[in-house]
């Protein structure tokens, strides 16, 4: 194996990392000291000490090529490959470090100026992540890089630059006149699209329809979305620096109303087309099924828009997100169509459509480079996307040469003069994904395929096992480092998602450049391409579903060092244990157990949830999700929680698979954002909410969240029983008088109605029986309701309960009346570690406390779980 361009390509890369953020005459130093090193051994190796003549054996040795002129002449001569090529990586580190710092964008950001700029677009908008704060979510706004071209500060001056920044964009800035929204998407798909794929790499939560829609509503943020990169912008706003070491950004330029933006100039030819060509396949996908229409132009050119959380999240677990991104696999395949197999590439006797088009070595090669500079306009130039295209590029044409040793150099070739071109893709983590991944399938795969091979597994099943096999055995540890999670399931889902990529991306690139020309052929190549996109959706949704489908993982480099090494540890093991087939078959029935984790098996082993279990509190952090046992597989859900990750994982663990009634106390995001999680893969017949429909755009998110999966939503009123075989319940709150318009049949609340404050006061409040406990759970109620509460009719019943779920996370603001009537053997309080409100308040849990209450607390405590009878009442945690 040829490893001498290995090194001086991993010292590139580690120099460029390292030298970005440090001050010029630093990296000038670094750069002219390794230069003149380099230059120094190289001199040194040619020129032998004066006065001391070759010996005869080494003159002879001389005269051949190739050979070294001395005994180590060949360390030598990598020492100062690594010199000069650390010289150089220092050099276009420290230009690039100081390109990004010059100019006056990065001063005025640091005095947080409003200035006026031109911009230039460089890269697709995407939608910004909604983060859950406290009870509300943030607004969504729209990103987007960009280039300073001109910037006009405070004084009246104006200069040019050219300095690269984020631009933000809020809901109530109007889209520049002469946009519109971007083609091929529906208005609410332009307001509610999800980030694309360079900035949907990290976080949960639900997105889209969150955040008001703001004065210009979908419309001027759907605009926003259509913008196309190099087009020119003239905007007002005000910087705002950026956390030191970051990526290659100077500044945040938050775009404000006024002065209104507008389009100094539009995007070149070839964005145009490039945006035509997206558009049309974003047209054809339009009456495919959800997953597949959705799905289909991730996998072809990289457009994530209309991706779902729940998707997105299915694809993180199984390992299977390097789909959603253009990868040198899509190049790939578009030119081993276009040469046929790879190793037959330079022979006159290829395969593929080139000789049947009677094209010669010479136009196959020029074609084939036309190709792949089609492939990365229409892809977008991101860095991202030239890394992915040189690196399959570069790979494909050394498994052309049929030479085995240029496959290693020809990737550290690619490695070296992409980061020598763009500095900043040494601290790129898709970067290094990707060149792991393709070092894994050139030194490990071939050898793995061969062993299983020797031991009677089918070839093609043995290089696509050795290839999944390698590639997630080096990319594990960086992407534990990345989601904090290992995924048990990654190589089973790989291997089934891997036989439906190419003819997806074959025939979705067919429908993509045959839209333009005529929609129904597209139409028909999409329909056609659903089939194999819709499979590997399946497998994603499949994999995700299981319970151990992924483990927790320390997120750190610490963690990353563990895992290699238990990695290591694995595939020593394995090497041994090949030899033994019934030791094999006991190790796969043994990983099968972890992955599907029967729910008597799991608890057993781990004791959660506990036999018998009646109610649960799920730990969500700084929000509410509690599960009411309704029987096999079935729970009545009480509030979402403001992640879907989190509560979807808790209820894997207690085994719900049914919902007969989801209760939504009220339309707070840290109870209602984790809506989709509790969707995710289980039946849920009803939808149960206040009638107070605030905040508005958590309310609109639920309705369409029911609609999208035809699920019913009522409105929940006092005096209401329902039952869910052994588990009752009665709704104690809100009143009628807050009951939806138009609804009479409901009796009216007796004495004064109190006129709620805010959703708190609207909460919904339960009174539940099951199996001989009675549980109160009051949502999030404040002083005023709880007051009226306790002098409702319904307080006769509440003397006494066995289990409190304390109202509001345990704040302060409690009502001492009701928590003596209620005197609970058992408070429950669901709040986030460290949350910034002190919940739960100290005077809260004493007085708890004061009553004879076991108090307990998701933030300590972890995931509880109730059990027992009337007269027996156990807590477990998890």
């Amino acid at each position: 194996m040829d490893l001498r361009l290995v090194p001086p390509a991993l010292a590139a890369w580690g120099t460029a990392a390292l030298t970005l953020d440090i001050r010029t005459g630093w990296t000038a130093g670094i750069a002219v000291a390794c230069l003149v090193g380099g230059v120094v051994l190289l001199a040194a190796r040619k020129c032998p000490r004066p006065g001391r003549p070759l010996p005869a054996g080494q003159v002879t040795r001389r005269a051949q090529p190739g050979r070294p002129l001395g005994r180590f002449a060949w360390a030598r001569a990598s020492l100062a490959a690594v010199l000069l090529c650390v010289a150089a990586a220092a050099a276009s580190a420290g230009l690039h470090g100081a390109d990004l710092r010059r100019g006056p964008v990065p001063e005025l950001a640091r005095r947080y100026a409003t200035v006026t700029a031109e911009v230039e677009v460089s890269g697709d908008p995407w939608l910004s992540r909604p983060r859950v704060r406290g009870d509300h979510t943030a607004p969504l706004a729209v990103l987007a890089r960009a280039e300073v071209r001109r910037v006009e500060q405070p004084d009246g001056t104006s200069v040019r630059t050219r300095t690269p920044v984020l631009l933000v964009v809020g809901a109530d800035v109007p889209a520049p006149p002469g946009t519109a929204a971007r083609e091929g998407d529906s208005p609410a798909e332009a307001g509610a699209a999800r980030p694309a794929a360079a900035g949907a790499r990290a976080g949960h939560g639900a997105w889209g329809q969150h955040g008001g829609p703001g004065a210009q509503g979908v419309g001027a943020r759907g605009a926003w979305l259509g913008l196309l990169p190099s087009t020119r912008l003239r905007v007002g706003g005000r910087l705002a620096p950026v956390p030191a070491g970051g990526e290659r950004t100077a500044a945040v330029l938050r775009v404000r109303s006024r002065p209104a933006p507008r389009i100094v100039a539009g995007p070149s030819g070839p964005q145009r087309l490039a945006g035509r060509l997206r558009a049309g396949l974003r047209q054809a996908t339009d009456g495919l099924p959800g997953d597949a229409r959705a799905l289909l132009p991730g996998l072809v050119v990289g457009d994530t828009s209309r991706i779902t959380p729940e998707l997105d999240e299915a694809f993180k677990e199984t390992d299977l997100a390097h789909t959603l991104a253009v990868s040198g696999s899509n190049l790939t395949v578009l030119l081993a169509l276009l040469i046929g197999p790879p190793g037959l590439a330079r022979l006159a006797e290829r395969r593929g459509l080139a000789p049947r088009l009677g094209l010669s070595l010479r136009a196959t090669a020029l074609f084939a480079g036309a190709l792949t500079s089609g492939f990365v306009v229409v892809c977008r130039p991101d860095p991202s996307v030239l890394r992915a295209a040189a690196c399959g590029a570069v790979a494909l044409l050394a498994l052309a040469t049929g030479r085995r040793r240029s496959l290693i150099p020809a990737l550290a070739t690619a490695v070296l003069l992409l980061v020598l071109y763009d500095p900043w893709l040494a601290r790129s983590y898709g970067f290094l994904l990707s060149v792991l991944a393709t070092g894994a399938l050139l030194v490990l795969a071939p050898g793995w395929s061969e062993a299983l091979r020797r031991r009677r597994v089918p070839p093609r099943l043995a290089e696509a096992l050795a290839a999944a096999a390698a590639a997630q055995a080096v990319c594990a540890p960086v992407t534990a480092v990345l989601s904090a999670r290992v995924s048990l399931v990654a190589v089973p889902c790989n291997l089934l998602a891997e036989v439906a990529v190419a003819p997806a991306t074959v025939l979705g690139f067919a429908a993509l450049m045959t839209a333009p020309v005529a929609m129904a052929p597209a139409k028909a190549l999409a329909w056609c391409a659903s089939w194999p996109t819709g499979w590997i959706a399946g497998v994603a949704r499949t994999g995700a579903a299981l319970p151990g489908a992924g483990v927790d993982w320390p997120g750190s480099w610490a963690g990353a060092l563990l895992l290699a090494a238990v990695t290591v540890a694995v595939v020593l093991a394995g090497r041994r244990l090949t030899r033994h087939p019934w030791w094999c078959g006991l190790l796969g029935v043994l990983i099968l157990l972890a992955v599907v984790r029967p729910a008597p098996l799991t608890r057993v082993i781990t004791g959660w949830p506990p036999p018998g279990w009646r109610f649960a509190m799920c730990d969500v952090g700084q929000g509410d999700a509690t599960v009411l046992a309704a029987g096999e597989g079935a729970g009545v859900v009480v509030d979402a929680g403001p992640d879907p990750a989190l509560v979807d994982h808790c209820l894997r663990q207690l085994g719900i698979t049914r919902v007969p009634l989801l209760v939504l106390t009220h339309f707070h995001a840290d109870h209602v954002a984790g809506l989709p999680g509790v969707l995710r893969g289980r039946s849920v017949a009803a939808i149960e909410t206040t009638g107070f429909q605030e905040p508005a755009d958590q309310a609109e998110f639920v309705r369409k969240e029911a609609a999208a999966r035809h699920i019913p939503v009522t409105h929940a009123v006092a005096g209401e029983e329902r039952r869910a075989g052994a588990l009752s319940w009665r709704v104690l709150w809100p009143p009628p008088g807050v009951r939806p318009p138009g609804d009479t049949q409901t009796p009216a609340w007796p004495g004064p109605l109190p006129e709620p404050d805010g959703p708190n006061d609207a909460s919904v409040a339960m009174l539940v029986r099951s199996g001989g406990l009675r549980l109160l759970l009051l949502g999030d109620l404040e002083p005023p309701a709880q007051q009226a509460l306790a002098r409702s009719p319904a307080a006769a019943e509440l003397a006494g309960v066995d289990v409190l779920k304390v109202a509001h996370h345990g704040s302060a603001h409690q009502d001492p009346d009701l928590i003596r009537l209620v005197a609970p053997r058992v408070a429950l309080i669901s709040c986030g570690a460290d949350n910034p409100y002190g919940h739960p308040a100290p005077a809260t849990v004493a007085a708890l406390r004061a009553g004879g209450a076991l108090v307990l607390r998701t933030d300590r405590d972890g995931e509880l779980a109730v059990s027992g009878t009337g007269g027996e009442l156990r807590v477990a945690r998890d």
